[in-house]
Formats: structure tokens, C-alpha cells, sequence
């Protein structure tokens, strides 16, 4: 199916949580933690970009730890959060790679969960992987399409969520793809805390999808997290997962 020429308007603005204030900052990102603790495995310093930040957490926490952090966000609430609470330089832009043309090349370059929505993934891809610094690294996050709850669910899987996913990308897809362009993967997992986070998250929307009654929607996302934690030994396994996460770094030639 063609991408809609209004795209724009399946992000409304109730699409994207701004807090009221900072102090929703540190324990609305604890959740967040397990991200920065990935990046710190690889780099534990010097520049980073977030694209897609939403508010911030991430780029918070990055903060926090000592980077020095940029963002690329296509909302104007959000940016105006990110550059006067969270206290990042944040880019207000649709168009990561226009905006990565402008700014010097980074350690860290972040996605988390955002691949999936760009209409031209493999040209941001090429585009970042030139801006990163020798020995940089790359993250992504994104669903997985080769997920056992794909296979169950199909075109009712919540993370298909067409038209704001564009696309989903087979991990071997994807990892070829960032191989050749020079970069080593690193991390290549379905069982990190955010991935299994998403599982549950998939089987409690779509059996609240079922109906449109908010009571009954309740109480099919109870039944939905019970069944998440029957299929979740099925989910643990490698490549099974609903979400991938994904480090590649850059050669040092």
C-alpha cells in the first residue's frame, strides 16, 4: 500500500506525551533505564543524537550520564520540553536526514523504536552510519516481524499499527544492511528488558482490541497479560520475541 500523502495527520497531538513539569523527569524514566545501560556497555562517553525522543527519557538519562546530547523531533511540543526542561539541543524536524547534515559526527547515534515510521529508512540508515565516528555505534530498537506473535496474530498485531509503522524489518534484513556499510554488530537480541517488555504489551492490546467497550476492553487486557505470561517461554526464546534491539558499530578505519 502507497504511504498516505497525509501522514501527518495520523500524529495527533494527543499522539505524543509532554509532561507539565520536570519532575516527571526522573521517575518517568526510570523505566528507561535499561537503555542507557545498553549504550554504556558499548560507549560510555562523548556525543550522542537521539532520534525520536518523544519528551526525553532516554535523552534525560543520557544526559545524566555525562554525554552530551543532541535530538531530532518532528513534534514542536516536545522539542520545546527537550530544550528548556530536559536541557538538550533539540531539532525540530520530520527529516532526520536533512537534519544530520547539519551537525558534526557523534559516538552514539540512538532509535529507539522510530525506524520503523521513516519513509525512507535505508537512506537515514546510510546517512547515519556516515555520521558516526570511527568505533561509534548505532542502537535501534523496532518491532519483529519474524516474532511468534506475528505469526499468530498477523494484520491484527498491535505493532503492525499501519499507517504510522511504514514498515517492519526482518532483523537478518536489517543487520545486512548495517553490514554493508562498514559497521560490526555488537548486540542482536529479542530478550533484553525492553523487548520482553513489549510481548506483554502486544497480547494485552490485542485482545483489548476485541471490543470497543471500555469496561470489557479492561478486562480482555487483563486476559491478554495472562496469556502473555503462558506464551512466555515461547517468547524468551531467541528470535521469538515481539521487539529486537540491535548495536552495530562502526569500523575504525
Amino acid at each position: 500500500m502507497p504511504v498516505p500523502t497525509n501522514l501527518a495527520g495520523y500524529y495527533p497531538e494527543s499522539y505524543h506525551f509532554v509532561p507539565k513539569s520536570s519532575e516527571y523527569l526522573e521517575e518517568g524514566s526510570k523505566p528507561e533505564n535499561y537503555k542507557i545501560e545498553i549504550v554504556k556497555e558499548f560507549v560510555n562517553h562523548g556525543r550522542l543524537l537521539e532520534i525520536g525522543p518523544a519528551y526525553g527519557s532516554f535523552t534525560y538519562l543520557a544526559k545524566k550520564a555525562g554525554f552530551e546530547v543532541d535530538a531530532i523531533e518532528m513534534n514542536t511540543r516536545c522539542c520545546e520540553f527537550l530544550n528548556k526542561v530536559v536541557g538538550v539541543n533539540a531539532i525540530n524536524s520530520d527529516d532526520p536526514i536533512a537534519a544530520l547534515g547539519q551537525s558534526d559526527p557523534y559516538d552514539v547515534i540512538a532509535l529507539w523504536h522510530v525506524i520503523e515510521h521513516l519513509p525512507d529508512p535505508w537512506p537515514t540508515l546510510d546517512t547515519i552510519c556516515a555520521n558516526l565516528k570511527p568505533g561509534g555505534i548505532v542502537v535501534l530498537a523496532s518491532p519483529n516481524p519474524g516474532s511468534f506473535q506475528f505469526n499468530i496474530m498477523g494484520c491484527r498485531w498491535p505493532h503492525v499499527d499501519a499507517p504510522r509503522h511504514l514498515m517492519l524489518i526482518p532483523m537478518k534484513l536489517l543487520a545486512e544492511k548495517l553490514e554493508s556499510l562498514g559497521m560490526k554488530a555488537e548486540l542482536i537480541t529479542t530478550t533484553d528488558q525492553g523487548s520482553v517488555g513489549w510481548n506483554t504489551f502486544g497480547w494485552k492490546f490485542f485482545f483489548a482490541n476485541l471490543s470497543s467497550q471500555l469496561y470489557i476492553k479492561k478486562v480482555l487486557s487483563l486476559t491478554g497479560q495472562l496469556v502473555s505470561l503462558l506464551f512466555s517461554p515461547i517468547e524468551k526464546i531467541e528470535g521469538k520475541g515481539s521487539a529486537y534491539t540491535m548495536v552495530f558499530r562502526k569500523d575504525y578505519k
